[in-house]
This record gives structure tokens, C-alpha cells and sequence, in this order.
């Protein structure tokens, strides 16, 4: 079971770098890039190919993190 969980944890880590690469720069701007983007936080939702990978990317953090609970319980006992 816990190779199992270090497999499920190495496969999904590299997804997640692929996923968070492929997806389109948000800032073309200095400014932007200096203060983090924080002016464009709430002002629209991304559609199509972008929305499309930034959920991705959270459903394969979402798994990484439960995975790795997992793997932190099963080493405990």
C-alpha cells in the first residue's frame, strides 16, 4: 500500500509541473509581475483552455495533498 501511495505521489507530481506549465502566462507586464498580479484576483473567470487547466492543476493538488496524508498516516503506523 505504501508503494502504491509513493507511485500514485510521483506520477501526480509530474503531472502537476506539466499541467502548471502548460498553462498560459496571466502578466505580460513588469508591474504585474512585481506586485503578484493582485489587481486582476476578482476581475474575471477564465474560460476555455486556461479555466479548463487551472482546474486540472487544482483536482491534481487536491490528489497530491490527500495522497500524501495518506502516506504520512500509513508511515506512522
Amino acid at each position: 500500500m505504501y508503494n502504491f501511495f509513493m507511485s500514485v505521489i510521483l506520477v501526480d507530481s509530474i503531472l502537476i509541473i506539466i499541467a502548471v506549465l502548460m498553462q498560459p502566462a496571466k502578466t505580460s507586464s513588469a508591474m504585474g509581475s512585481l506586485t503578484g498580479g493582485a489587481n486582476n484576483l476578482f476581475s474575471h473567470k477564465s474560460r476555455g483552455f486556461e479555466g479548463f487547466m487551472q482546474k486540472v492543476t487544482v483536482v491534481l493538488g487536491v490528489i497530491f495533498f490527500a495522497a500524501a496524508l495518506i502516506l504520512a498516516w500509513l508511515s506512522a503506523h
